[in-house]
């Protein structure tokens, strides 16, 4: 049977770096550029615009391809597992939609036009993947070996859900104490000035980051202070490499196409945070209590659900702020 075991992960492993491979080129667009290559159609300046439909489209997409994945997990490891991969793929998601509205704070102050954004969110995306990649691995090693650390990441959970509560809420991004600009600085200088998609740019013999390299470094900075809430949070579901793992590059995927779906409604979710706070609130005590009372899975799924639910029915329920005087 352990030969068995072994053979099945090692098949999964093979199936979700091939989706993967093919999702990842055709999300950057790779496989359009290859046939454009071969037929000899010339490149051109314009930049593609990413509308709410096409957005829609890809967002079901990727969440149906999460789905068939769900499915391939049951046939192939149970139904215990399936419910881990799913609760984990929400868990991920759901956080995943505070970080949009840094990104959209990002793109505001520094002036980057939408048809620039997807760039910079697309390099985002691929950096991103590596470094959940090797914190999962860290992580459930840390947990394996060191059990008390499942103390450590639920109180992670707990003091984020209070920051949260006591943050306030931010309307521009100071360039000059952000810390990613900081350490971007160390390398290069810095011109705030757009030239077009470039993310580097020569001025006398010296080469300066341009706007789209300032929001790569605070995108993927915010990515990792991001990771370090999120991956504890589906770590408390389940300790599997392999279910953490392909949860959360799943969720990642997405993020692209949700991002220009939900950008110009980001306004309407006015309890998101709320919502996000009682959520990891949640996860962080069920790791906290694991040892004397462990919170089934799939009891972990419907309160998950339940949250979601009541924050987007109790949004769009709201009803817009009216003006006291005309």
């Amino acid at each position: 049977m352990a030969v068995e075991s072994e053979v099945i992960s090692t098949e999964l492993w093979i199936i979700f770096f091939t989706i993967l491979s093919i999702t990842i080129a055709i999300d950057l667009g790779l496989i359009h550029k290859i046939k454009r290559k071969l037929a000899k159609i010339p490149k051109t300046e314009t930049e593609h615009v990413m509308s709410v439909k096409e957005a829609l489209g890809w967002t079901i997409t990727w969440i149906s391809l999460a789905g068939v994945f769900a499915g391939v997990i049951y046939f192939a490891l149970g139904n215990e597992k399936m419910i881990e991969f799913v609760t984990g793929y929400t868990l991920e998601k759901s956080l995943s939609v505070d970080n949009m509205f840094v990104f959209l704070l990002v793109f505001t102050t520094l002036g980057i036009p939408h048809k620039y954004q997807h760039r910079v969110l697309s390099m985002g995306i691929l950096s991103a993947i590596a470094m959940r990649i090797g914190i999962i691995l860290v992580g459930a090693t840390l947990l394996d070996k060191f059990h008390w650390m499942i103390y450590i990441f639920g109180g992670m959970l707990l003091y984020t859900a209070i920051r949260m509560i006591l943050q306030k809420e931010e309307k521009k991004i100071e360039l000059e104490k952000n810390i990613a600009v900081r350490i971007l600085k160390k390398f290069m200088p810095v011109n705030l000035s757009l030239v077009g998609s470039k993310f580097i740019v020569p001025i006398n013999g010296v080469l300066h980051a341009t706007p789209l390299l300032v929001a790569l470094a605070i995108v993927e900075l915010t990515d990792l202070v991001f990771a370090m809430d999120s991956i504890p949070a589906v770590l408390a579901i389940t300790r599997d490499p392999f279910i953490v793992i392909t949860s959360n590059v799943f969720a990642i995927l997405g993020l692209r196409a949700l991002y220009f779906l939900i950008g110009g409604m980001m306004e309407r979710f006015h309890y998101l945070k709320p919502g996000l706070i009682v959520l990891l609130l949640f996860i962080g005590t069920k790791m906290m209590i694991s040892e004397v009372y462990p919170i089934p899975t799939a009891t972990s799924l419907i309160i998950v659900f339940i949250i979601l639910a009541v924050v987007i029915v109790a949004s769009l329920l709201r009803k817009p702020k009216t003006a006291k005087h005309e």
